[in-house]
């Protein structure tokens, strides 16, 4: 079970819902090196921010549709029309501590927008394959046990209670309808393609700044949480093998290593010839009770059956972005080719 097989992708469609963020710029960007032809959704076609597929040079290779993910008739059209082999259900809200404050807009996001498209694929009765973006907040605080597919789900936030619904929908939908739908339980992963509000790529960014001759003081959270990032191009490598399989099944996608939130920032700061004591402060006001404290995953599974493993750990994510980020100061805001190593 799980096993990866060879099918001829020619002329295959694809549909990635939330095109315009970093994993469905790098995923269209797989896929496109693979001869599909890519379509992408946002809630407002003409309102997407194209700068990721932009900086990646594939900006005119995607047609991009408008699809309100809470509204079946919309999704339900898109599939329709779109006529996608694989869907790519990466849309919905992205932050944690966003979905404190928007709790109604995480769980419609995501949950209920995942339900709509399960819905809908059922309903058109077509052999769609669909691959759903899960998140390692969904086990919660796990102490220092690493999270394999296995561990129970504790979550701690709106956002993760959401990415939970959605999990559980899926596989209720795979055994009960005998659908092709699967599950990634990813773990952090980072790349400049990142959004500012995410912290690693503040951190990355502020520290740019300082170097170049900024006073800015850099105001963070808890430095003693623990994370397993990786290299966001490679992620998107095993969400395509997971629609390549034989069978479905949920995986954990992470890189098996974990550090504290202060070891980024001081490999970000040494990058960049900086103490970083000096220039860091903590702020009590960015800090959530129920923040993770450390979050470690076992990606064994994926490894096994799907042949996926990943190549990149923290130390090529911090000098990625670092590099990158230095590069925007002097060019400007597109620092142009050079984001898409792998």
């Amino acid at each position: 079970m799980g096993k990866t097989a060879s099918p001829d992708t020619t002329r295959r469609r694809a549909l990635v819902c939330g095109v315009g963020g970093q994993d469905g710029a790098y995923l269209a960007q797989l896929l496109l090196s693979k001869g599909y032809e890519v379509v992408g959704s946002s809630r407002d076609a003409n309102m997407l921010n194209r700068d990721g597929l932009r900086s990646l040079g594939i900006e005119d290779k995607v047609r991009v549709v408008s699809m309100a993910s809470n509204d079946f008739r919309s999704v339900l059209q898109t599939l329709t029309r779109t006529a996608a082999d694989e869907v790519y259900n990466l849309a919905g809200q992205t932050s944690v501590g966003l979905s404190f404050e928007q709790p109604v807009e995480a769980i419609e996001s995501i949950a209920i927008g995942t339900l709509n498209l399960l819905e809908a694929m059922r309903f058109t009765g077509r052999p769609i394959r669909f691959y759903n973006a899960g998140s390692s907040e969904c086990f919660g605080d796990t102490g220092t046990q690493a999270a394999s597919e296995n561990t129970p789900f504790r979550p701690r936030s709106p956002y993760a209670v959401a990415k939970v619904c959605a999990h559980n929908l899926i596989a209720n939908y795979r055994e009960a309808y005998q659908m092709f739908a699967c599950t990634g339980i990813l773990f952090n992963h980072e790349s400049p393609l990142r959004p500012g509000r995410f912290v690693t790529q503040k951190i990355v960014q502020t520290a740019a700044r300082i170097a170049a001759g900024s006073s800015e003081i850099l105001q963070l959270g808890n430095l003693a949480v623990h994370r397993d990032w990786g290299w966001a191009p490679e992620y998107v490598q095993a969400m395509w093998l997971m629609l390549q399989a034989n069978e479905p099944r949920d995986y954990v996608i992470a890189t098996g290593k974990t550090v504290s939130l202060e070891y980024f920032v001081e490999k970000v700061f040494d990058h960049f010839g900086l103490n970083w004591r000096t220039h860091v402060k903590t702020d009590a006001a960015l800090l959530r009770p129920s923040d993770i404290a450390y979050g470690a995953a076992d990606p064994a599974l994926a490894a096994t059956e799907l042949g996926w493993r990943a190549q990149h750990d923290v130390h090529h994510v911090i000098r990625e972005m670092c590099e990158h980020a230095a590069r925007q100061l002097v060019n400007g805001a597109n620092a142009g080719p050079g984001i898409t190593k792998s």
